[in-house]
């Protein structure tokens, strides 16, 4: 903090300088290059405060008047797919996303959706950070993603207007899933009725009954006060909502090798740093979920495990195969 107070009080005297020399204050003020990164949460979601540590990181590389992080939240520049779009473009620098919503890019990044294939976050790291997280980040960059790092949202559970407690107790329920063919398709095949609808209309949506219940990290269930309107939540853990800290190239071209060195740098200490974050948002939400009245359930895992290998023979084809499956499962 006293290093980056330090250099703007170095930079107003320069600036001054140069005024008094005849030079425009404004050619100092240049100098910045203002990044506009967004998140589709508000200020004080784990999404939006991950660039604060960005932010620092930056400095302490760089010195505190290169780089800028306007930080745009709430959502004001559209969802995920919006930001996507927005980033291949170059009109929004840098974001996060989920690997679920890349798939419109990639359908590889479906992958990492399949049901029951993470034992843990530990897993999880080893896997993206071995040659198949180095494969997928190749095929973002072709489309124009740069991945700076892999994040982890936390595990996806079930959130219902009635108790969930086994595979059977799905069979015939309206489910909000996201739009992605995976996700239809296993709970499709698990006797459910796949609705696609926006979360920002899933509050509305259970409580109107147009769904009975649906998918969600635990944050989420709280952030969005699901558990008003699904005071069930079960926790089943059969998907880990895996997603990355990404830039645009097309911006990341016009950046310096040093620039480019300090940003990579500075996501390498922030994306476990979101990770924490997260993992800190996921024990308040359900503190607060309970309180609440939310009804904890904590089912016998090895049902639903069942329940899903016959997915995972069916759906492995689409994403490269049953060995590719089992060699991120089989992971140590």
């Amino acid at each position: 903090m006293t290093h980056s107070i330090s250099r703007r009080s170095l930079l107003g005297a320069a600036t001054a300088g140069l005024a008094g020399a005849g030079f425009p204050a404004i050619v100092a003020a240049q100098r910045v290059k203002t990044l506009t990164i967004t998140s589709i949460l508000g200020p004080e979601s784990p999404q939006a405060r991950v660039w604060i540590k960005m932010q620092e990181e930056v400095d302490r590389r760089l010195g505190a008047n290169r780089i800028r992080f306007n930080v745009v939240t709430g959502g004001v520049m559209g969802g995920e797919r919006q930001e996507a779009e927005g980033i291949r473009v170059g009109t929004i620098q840098g974001s996060l996303s989920t690997l679920a919503n890349l798939t419109a890019w990639v359908s590889d990044g479906a992958l990492f959706d399949m049901p029951f294939m993470f034992r843990d976050e530990g897993h999880i790291g080893r896997v993206m950070a071995g040659p198949i997280g180095q494969e997928l980040s190749a095929k973002y960059l072709q489309q124009g993603f740069r991945v700076l790092g892999y994040i982890n949202y936390g595990s996806r559970n079930l959130l219902s207007k009635t108790a969930v407690e086994r595979p059977e107790d799905v069979r015939g329920k309206r489910m909000r899933v996201i739009p992605s063919p995976l996700h239809i398709e296993l709970w499709r095949s698990l006797g459910a009725n796949p609705t696609q609808t926006a979360i920002t209309e899933a509050y509305n949506a259970l409580q109107t009954g147009v769904v009975d219940m649906m998918d969600f990290t635990k944050s989420g269930y709280a952030q969005l006060k699901l558990y008003e309107v699904a005071p069930f939540f079960t926790l089943t853990n059969h998907i880990w909502a895996l997603g990355v800290m990404y830039f645009s190239e097309t911006f990341w071209r016009t950046l310096s090798a040093e620039e480019q060195q300090a940003i990579q740098q500075a996501a390498t200490v922030s994306t476990p740093h979101f990770n924490a974050l997260a993992n800190e948002d996921h024990g308040r939400a359900l503190t607060e979920a309970t309180r609440a009245g939310a009804r904890i359930i904590e089912p016998d895992p090895a049902p639903w495990r069942a329940a899903m290998q016959p997915f995972w023979q069916s759906f492995a084809p689409r994403v490269g195969g049953l060995d590719r499956v089992t060699a991120v499962a089989n992971t140590q």
